[in-house]
């Protein structure tokens, strides 16, 4: 069929005109039948308007089957009933039925958020309404999944269920197909909107991340983050304690370094984690010692964590460059690995504390080191050491701090450093592989 003639058959005038010729015209013409089947199949694989196909379909069944009374109730992609889109199929003879029907359909209450074990008080009443009529009732199921329902109205008892129709098969089967199609595109356009909302927060949320290590005299930085999805609930951040400043005399001030993780990850996580950052950099204009720093932030962040049923692990320090003294308080993060170069052995960075959001009246305590010369400092995620290969083996916590002393002991940059570890990360997991959770790394190293 020529595709101008695919679409005349498609055009409303074309269906009112069907619609007013005799049905003998239609049923003495099986060619004609052919014809509609035709173009009903193109009219699905050229999906564009449901409403239409029901129409169609409607159409097609009060000329096949004129003699009959069959009522369309489709259900939409949400699985509601479809009210504006529930047809009646009849002829003229049975108009005063098709007003009656209507009637009461319009006081039939389907709840409103509809489930399928209720269609059976619709029958019930349905049969108790019209009693006079033989009902056959017919789901209307494509890819084992109810699409709506189909029942036949027949004022002679003793008639052959049209069920059994080749005829009322394949175009019941042809509105399922139509149906079904409409319910997937409707879900493809939700899902591509979430995507874009989730692509934008993930933008956002990139942006809140420092896109790039401030210089603090002395010191070689290098940061990155890696979600496991697009939005991830790990969090760094560099914050220099005094503001209103020369950028000059910002290398020499004390700066805050704080490395965190929201439990779980995804949308969640990342909502959480972008509520922390706020709360937390105007904690540190406070000034106040790491250990009071986190004791505030717990308190203020508790009732938010707790309604959300997650908790935060983060490790906070601030370094002052005048006296390269670190000092840090830890809410049961992973503790940051510091290499002691005049040692040249590993140390763990660590200081009694909960983590943030399970109890209200916890406490922290306050650890104090000096760095020296070529020191450095790995901070981490859990996802860096929970990371596992095809045999379920872990990364785990001595293996970065072998893969960490081995670089400690070559004279690379705090970033050649972090692609290293990364690489190594990569390497273990092996390829077509992804993170399970979000890792994040800095590396702090003195010059």
């Amino acid at each position: 069929m020529k595709n101008n003639k695919k679409e005349k058959l498609f055009s409303s005038k074309f269906i009112q005109q069907f619609i007013d010729d005799e049905p003998t015209k239609f049923l003495g013409n099986k060619y004609k039948f052919a014809e509609i089947a035709s173009s009903l199949a193109y009219y699905l694989k050229s999906f564009s308007n449901v409403n239409k196909l029901l129409d169609y379909v409607s159409l097609i069944f009060k000329y096949i089957f004129d003699k009959k009374i069959i009522l369309i109730i489709p259900l939409d992609y949400e699985g509601e009933i479809w009210h504006e889109n529930i047809k009646i199929s009849a002829s003229n003879e049975f108009l005063k039925i098709q007003e009656q029907i209507n009637s009461f359909l319009k006081k039939f209450n389907f709840s409103k958020n509809f489930k399928l074990k209720e269609i059976l008080s619709f029958e019930i009443s349905l049969k108790n309404k019209f009693k006079e009529y033989k009902i056959e009732t017919h789901k209307i199921i494509s890819r084992g999944k109810c699409r709506g329902f189909i029942y036949i109205f027949s004022n002679d008892i003793s008639c052959q269920p049209i069920t059994d129709d080749i005829n009322f098969s394949f175009i019941q089967n042809c509105l399922g197909i139509g149906l079904e199609n409409y319910c997937l595109i409707k879900t493809k356009k939700k899902h591509e909107k979430v995507d874009r909302e989730i692509s934008t927060g993930a933008e956002i949320q990139s942006q809140l991340l420092p896109d790039y290590c401030p210089t603090i005299h002395g010191v070689d930085l290098a940061a990155h983050c890696r979600p496991a999805l697009q939005l991830g609930g790990d969090y760094y951040d560099f914050m220099c304690l005094k503001t209103n400043i020369s950028e000059k005399r910002k290398e020499k001030s004390r700066w805050a370094l704080v490395i965190g993780d929201v439990m779980g990850k995804g949308i969640p996580a990342g909502l959480l984690m972008t509520m922390l950052r706020g709360m937390l950099r105007a904690e540190v204009l406070t000034g106040l010692p790491p250990d009071r720093i986190l004791h505030d932030l717990n308190q203020l962040a508790i009732n938010d964590l707790d309604i959300s049923h997650r908790f935060v692990t983060l490790f906070y320090s601030d370094y002052d460059p005048r006296t390269r003294k670190l000092r840090f308080a830890n809410a049961a993060h992973n503790p940051p690995l510091l290499w002691r170069n005049s040692d040249q052995k590993i140390v763990k960075l660590d200081a009694e504390g909960f983590v943030l959001g399970l109890q209200k009246d916890a406490e922290y305590r306050c650890g104090e080191i000096k760095l020296n010369d070529n020191d450095l400092v790995l901070y981490y995620t859990d996802g860096v050491i929970d990371t596992s290969n095809s045999l379920g083996e872990r990364f785990d916590e001595q293996r970065l701090i072998k893969t960490f002393t081995k670089l400690c002991k070559q004279t690379y940059t705090s970033q050649e450093i972090l692609n290293k570890i990364f690489k190594k990360l990569d390497d273990f997991t092996g390829q077509n592989r992804h993170l399970e959770d979000d890792a994040s790394m800095v590396i702090f190293q003195l010059n």
